[in-house]
């Protein structure tokens, strides 16, 4: 634990222990020293760092009291060790406690904040280091104040946030700053001066020498470096010359004491002596001032300051910077200045001047004194207005005010005749003025994205000449009327509201218009310049007439419209998702003249016809017909496109490839999954191939070439039922790096069961990336098998933190299921404890998630399972109810979603031209990335559904697959498919039809929540816990337990933890006859039975059968029958060692039964054949499987000991696990009773009841039967019948059919 001082007693501290010395400490803090062992990460402490249960009973007793970890400096030289950073103290107080109270018990001048690793500051005496840690915790997320609480005591929160006593300082950090020494110097490049000892410095660009006495008072020698050269001394050890640049260079040479010393200073010295402009960069060193010795390099043109804590009146500060003559570019960005420093007014010399993010609300007049000014950005601040005088600055040619608060264009523009950029994204503009810019004849390119446009206003009708440039991207325009911008070459206007645009084509050359209403494009002339034209996901019915003259156009996207026609005179075309039937064909002569090279034509209604259309464009690379009504492709068609590189034919109904794709030399990608292809084509001969998906398909055996391509890196077989794979074709294959064929599958065990309730298949494709960055999570059997997990993690341009979170995710939300049932707080704390495990990967990387829970509802009687779906960034999730989609996820994201935009532009996050927060992501709300907060937040969207009989399926997917899917169309696209699998691979086909070329990754979960899914407990599924796991069916007068052996291989004591139901299994599959019976219910209240809408409670107390199919284990042969048997029975299923028999499980009854088991309570009433002939059977659900276990019904145990059909409880355990007793093996009956007491059989009760309470045996196999029993009994001497059972009950068997 360490050792505790105490203090006086009061409320900031715990009771002291007797042992404790009187010692004080001022202020009443608590601290408890500790000499903290670093395990693995230096971030990374060791439990037993955690303090003990006398302080968290202290805590426990008001919820803003807590602990502050109070790291040591973290500064190392070669010359100490690590031992100071390894102190931390643990300071016990409140949420009132300031800074400077702790500085006073610690005896320190000050505390420092690190936040996620990176940037260190000053705390000022009057703030509360608790009251930031909770603040800080509860902006994450977390709600609850006692698990804030909780969560600010883990040590790992240190990779987030973390209090030092001393300021750290990294060495190489220190290195880039500042280098000193004092060591052997000597002068010139001649032996004729003498080795004397010198204090030497490297700062900024020189580096000076001076004597070691009178290093402040003494001569200096300063000798610039930039341009000049480091070497090293050959003729002394560990030596370097220094030289600056010129005629008269001048050298010093120096001597260091040690190898790693020279070779710190050669690369710090090596990267100024190659810089050709005097530049220093000082970012992000956590500077609150500049060192001293920086002022020496009076050469300095370039400095750097970003991402520091510079103040003004210091030393060092800003207001000192004027002390720099030469000085012409200066950035201090990101140092939250609030006020502009004034004295930066009088650098004459400034050209360039970056001034973000500093939360300045407006700018002094003063600004107008620097004249030579040509670049200003002031992007991210609070400014409404600017001020006159910066019309005086004539040399501006550069001027940003993007994410301020301007509501209109500022009037001093006019002023500013250098300027050609209007850059005023992220304001507050609600309507474009064109007369405003018509008297701007300097500005040609205007950036208006994400304001709050909704109207263009003209005030005449004369035109702009100007212009050429101009985005409206992200704003709520309905109609927008351009025709007056004759010279606009360029406009964006993607993710408004447009219905109806018209444009000037006298100059145009691009026009980017997805994701709109349009029904209209109007452009006037023809644009004889434009190239390229973007109109996907609008509602054009037709493309525009003016389209199809432009002779220049090549590249041409309108998907997700609804065409029936489209022109083919281009290089570059996309027409997915529209209505085409049939294509144009290119006329005589056409056919060499042809250019286009990629064609998408995915989601279509064409048909073979438009095969032969395809051979008049020979230089088609890339060709994708998807998803359309393709049922042969013929051989003499496919020979003339030699060019093909990529070519998808997936979603058709083809049986073969035409053998002619053998003369596609330079094909290196062939999809052509979920089709009816038997044949494996011949592409194995191919040079180039790298790519194949042939999964779903009907493939029987692959011809194998002698020699595979050296390229192949990728062949998908799965879904191939037929498809049988001998070692020798594996092992040709062994080189593939990613080869997917189906598993065999194994019999059941007891660790394995599948799900009846749901299946999913996954499908990921890395498009034209070299890394695939998605991963994903599918746990079909979660939380002891009474539920499911299915995740999405999508990291975009790192794989690290999506594997991190498939291997962790699972864990974390199981121990959360544990501390709370309410399903929006355990889904919650499961994302930031996640965001927090990610430790120090989780502060510079971050990922996208997606987490899908199903569990039975206990919430809701009316309902068997329910559907919990939390998610940040762009990972969705889209539920099937009645053939319509169910979003239940929310897109955090700039461009959909308009309040979490707002939120990060309010906080004056800079937002790039391709809508990324600070260039970094487009997400706003993901797992890591901890150095954007606050604009990047980990607390998730949660929704809970309750899963309906409805509930067909459930589409995950990444940002890729959503951008070129809606939530109907992929709904559609996959309802009517049987196959999980290829339903999954579908869906990214579709993407990528679509003109993805990122990651795509979609699982599809199918849902069958019906008659089998029902959590009645006569129906088999016992009622969950309070942490979703399932509990067991009461017994009345349960018989008292008896604890197993050892050589059992169960612990003598069971764990509170493990539930009845795992006991259960443990018992009935290893209990030996050395033993009595176990009892399983024992000890346990009764409770009503449960019943869901699809049994609702008989008004009477009729007994209802439910028929069963069942599967269990055997200790028979392989072939489900006796050793002694060579020929299975016709029409009895059997899998290995299992046996799959349809059994009425009611008529299972035991042999002159003398006295009949009490039925349990609230449950229906037998009939009095049922008491007379048989045993009732109550069934439900093990905890640790998807499968079921009978439990005899008993009144005492003596009554069960008596029964032979429950008799396999307590019998010998035969070779294989099973416990069926040996007389009764071929009893069919007998079997599907007593077999089941492993893990490896469950039951399912069919929706159709049989009208007798009998075993049903089909007619032809009736008089099998009898003879294989009868051999069976014949074969071993009969068992001494006890003396209840002297009388035996005839065989009976129904044998109408």
């Amino acid at each position: 634990m360490g050792e505790v001082e105490p203090g006086p007693a009061g409320p900031l501290e715990p009771p002291e222990p007797p042992e404790a010395p009187a010692s004080r400490r001022p202020g009443g803090i608590r601290v408890l020293k500790r000499n903290m062992k670093r395990n693995g990460s230096r971030t990374c402490l060791n439990r037993r760092s955690r303090f003990g249960s006398r302080e968290r009973d202290w805590l426990r007793e008001d919820v803003k009291r807590g602990c502050v970890y109070l790291y040591g400096a973290d500064t190392t030289t070669a010359s100490t060790t690590a031992s100071a950073s390894s102190d931390l103290h643990l300071v016990l107080c409140t949420v009132e406690t300031p800074a400077s109270e702790i500085c006073a018990g610690e005896g320190r001048e000050s505390l420092y904040l690190q936040l996620h690793g990176d940037l260190v500051r000053r705390l000022e005496p009057t703030e509360r280091p608790l009251q930031i840690v909770y603040d800080y915790l509860a902006r994450l997320g977390f709600d609850d104040p006692v698990r804030i609480q909780e969560e600010a005591t883990d040590p790992d929160l240190g990779c987030m946030l973390r209090f030092y006593g001393e300021k750290p300082c990294q060495m190489d950090h220190l290195d880039r700053i500042l280098l000193s020494g004092i060591y052997n110097v000597r002068k010139g490049k001649t032996q004729l001066h003498k080795w004397a000892e010198r204090l030497v410095v490297l700062c900024g660009t020189c580096l000076i020498v001076s004597s070691v006495k009178d290093c402040q008072t003494g001569k200096m020698h300063i000798l610039p470096l930039v341009g000049g050269k480091v070497e090293e001394v050959k003729r002394r050890q560990h030596s370097l010359a220094f030289s600056s640049a010129g005629a008269q260079a001048q050298t010093y040479h120096v001597s260091f004491e040690t190898l790693a010393e020279c070779q710190r200073w050669q690369r710090q010295a090596s990267k100024v002596v190659s810089q050709r402009i005097s530049t220093v960069d000082l970012s992000c060193y956590s500077l609150e001032e500049v060192p001293e010795h920086l002022f020496y390099s009076q050469d300095i043109t370039y400095l750097n300051l970003r991402h520091n804590f510079m103040q003004l009146e210091r030393p060092g500060g800003l207001d000192t910077l004027y002390r720099f003559s030469q000085l012409k570019g200066l950035n201090l960005s990101h140092n939250k200045l609030g006020l502009f420093p004034v004295l930066l007014c009088e650098i004459s010399t400034l050209t360039e001047l970056n001034l973000s993010c500093n939360g300045f609300h407006d700018l002094p007049s003063q600004i107008g004194n620097l004249l030579n000014l040509q670049t200003l950005c002031v992007d991210g601040n609070f400014l409404t207005t600017l001020p006159e005088e910066l019309g005086n600055l004539q040399q501006l040619s550069s001027l940003g005010i993007s994410f301020n608060n301007f509501s209109h264009i500022p009037e001093v523009y006019e002023k500013l005749t250098m300027l050609d950029k209007v850059v005023m994204a992220g304001n507050h503009l609600e309507v474009l003025n064109l007369g405003v810019l018509n008297r701007m004849s300097h500005i040609k390119h205007v950036d208006l994205r994400m304001n709050h446009l909704k109207t263009v206003v003209t005030e005449n009708l004369e035109g702009n000449k100007y212009i050429t440039h101009m985005d409206l991207r992200d704003n709520q325009l309905a109609d927008l009327d351009l025709n007056s911008l004759c010279s606009l070459e360029q406009l964006h206007c993607e993710r408004n509201q447009l219905r109806e645009l018209t444009l000037s084509g006298f100059s145009l050359r691009t026009l980017y218009a997805s994701s709109n209403r349009l029904t209209a494009v109007n452009v006037y002339p023809v644009p004889s310049q434009l190239t390229s034209l973007e109109l996907s996901r609008n509602l054009l019915e037709c493309v525009p007439d003016w389209a199809c003259e432009a002779k220049k156009m090549e590249i041409l996207d309108v998907s997700c419209n609804l065409l029936t026609e489209v022109p083919m005179s281009l290089r570059y075309l996309n027409a997915s998702a529209n209505s085409l039937e049939s294509l144009p064909s290119a006329g005589a002569g056409e056919e060499s003249l042809s250019a286009l090279q990629l064609l998408y034509l995915t989601n279509n209604l064409l048909t073979d016809q438009c095969v032969p259309v395809l051979v008049g464009h020979p230089h088609l690379r890339i060709l994708h017909l998807a998803n359309n009504q393709l049922q042969t492709f013929p051989a003499s068609k496919l020979n003339k496109l030699e060019q093909l590189e990529e070519l998808n034919l997936s979603g058709n109904k083809l049986k073969t490839i035409p053998t002619t794709i053998a003369n596609c030399r330079r094909l290196h990608t062939l999809v052509a999954h979920s089709n009816n292809i038997s044949i494996f084509p011949e592409i194995l001969q191919l040079p180039q191939i790298q790519f194949v998906d042939l999964s779903c398909n009907d493939l029987t055996e692959i011809l194998i070439p002698e020699a595979l391509p050296a390229t192949l890196q990728d062949l998908d077989l799965t879904g191939n039922t037929n498809l049988v794979l001998e070692h020798k074709t594996l092992d040709t294959f062994s080189h593939i790096t990613t080869l997917k064929i189906d598993q065999k599958p194994l019999p059941t065990t007891d660790s394995t069961v599948t799900s009846t309730f749901w299946s999913h298949g996954l499908a990921e494709m890395a498009g034209q990336r070299n890394k695939l960055c998605v991963s994903a999570l599918a746990v079909d059997n979660f939380a002891e098998g009474v539920g499911a997990v299915y995740g999405m993690f999508d990291g975009d341009r790192n794989e690290e933190l999506p594997r991190l979170l498939q291997c962790t995710m699972a864990d974390v939300l199981l121990e959360e299921v544990q501390q709370s049932t309410n399903d929006t707080v355990f889904m919650a704390n499961t994302f930031l404890v996640s965001h927090r495990k990610l430790g120090m990967a989780g502060q510079k990387l971050g990922s996208s998630a997606l987490l899908c829970y199903i569990r039975p509802d206990t919430a809701d009687p009316t309902s068997s399972f329910s559907l919990t779906v939390a998610n940040v960034g762009t990972c969705q999730a889209v539920l099937c109810r009645g053939g319509k989609p169910v979003p239940l996820s929310k897109v955090f994201s700039l461009e959909q979603d308009p309040e979490e935009a707002q939120r990060v532009k309010d906080q004056k996050a800079i937002i790039t031209e391709d809508n990324k927060v600070n260039g970094v992501t487009c997400c706003t709300r993901m797992l890591g990335c901890t150095y954007l907060y606050p604009w990047i937040l980990p607390k998730p969207h949660i929704s809970a559904t309750p899963l309906t009989i409805q509930d067909e399926l459930l589409i995950l997917g990444n940002k890729a697959l959503w951008e070129h899917l809606s939530y109907t169309e992929a709904v559609n696209a996959v309802r009517h498919v049987q196959d999980p699998l290829a339903a999954a691979k579908k869906l990214c086909t579709l993407a990528q039809s679509y003109g993805c070329q990122d990651n795509v990754g979609a699982m599809v979960v199918y849902l069958n929540i019906g008659e089998e899914g029902c959590t009645c407990e006569m129906n088999g599924l016992t009622l969950p816990g309070p942490v979703g796991f399932a509990s067991t069916t009461i017994i009345k007068d349960p018989p008292k337990p008896t604890t197993p052996s050892s050589s059992s291989g169960i612990a003598s004591e069971f764990g509170s933890e493990m539930s009845t139901s795992e006991v259960s299994s443990e018992v009935g599959s290893t209990a030996s006859d050395e033993h009595n019976t176990v009892g399983l219910d024992a000890g346990l209240l009764p409770r009503p039975e449960r019943r869901c809408s699809l049994h609702p409670t008989p008004t009477s107390g009729v007994f209802q059968r439910q028929p069963s199919c069942a599967t269990f284990s055997s200790n028979q042969s392989d072939n489900g029958l006796d050793s002694d048997d060579d020929q299975p029975v016709e029409g009895v299923i059997t899998n290995g060692s299992k046996v799959e028999v349809e059994v009425d499980i009611h008529c299972c009854r035991g042999r002159d039964l003398e006295n009949s088991p009490t039925l349990t309570e609230n449950s229906p009433t037998p009939c009095p054949e049922e008491h007379a002939r048989g045993s009732f059977f109550g069934i439900r659900r093990q905890n640790s499987v998807n499968s079921g276990i009978l439990l005899p019904v008993s009144k005492d145990k003596m009554e069960l000991q008596k029964s032979p059909s429950t008799s396999c409880l307590y019998g010998k355990k035969l070779s294989n696990g099973s416990i069926v007793p040996l007389e009764d093996s071929l009893n069919l009956i007998e079997v599907a009773t007593e077999a089941p007491k492993k893990k490896t059989g469950y039951f399912a009760a069919p929706t159709q009841l049989e009208p007798e309470d009998q075993f049903v045996v089909p007619r032809d196999l009736e008089e099998e039967v009898k003879e294989q029993m009868k051999q069976h009994q014949e074969g071993r001497p009969e068992p001494e019948p006890s003396e209840e059972d002297r009388t035996e009950l005839p065989e009976e068997f129904d044998t109408a059919l």
